[in-house]
């Protein structure tokens, strides 16, 4: 069974190493392993992979 390809990206919060699957899209979201942010993949090409971090929001509980 062939293994998936995947680039190797650094996060830009810890230097941990990312694998964005290759068939990954604009949009599509990926989390660090090492610290836990979440980034949105953006631009894919050949110097590499855009990725913007994730603004999460917190519950308001109906507050």
């Amino acid at each position: 069974m062939d293994k998936a390809k995947v680039l190797i990206t650094k996060c830009p919060v810890c230097e941990g190493d990312i694998e964005i699957p290759s068939d990954a899209i604009h949009g599509e979201i990926v989390s660090c392993p090492d610290c836990g942010t979440m980034f949105e993949v953006g631009t894919i090409n050949e110097e590499g992979v855009v990725l913007k971090q994730v603004e999460v929001q917190g519950e308001d509980w109906g507050e």
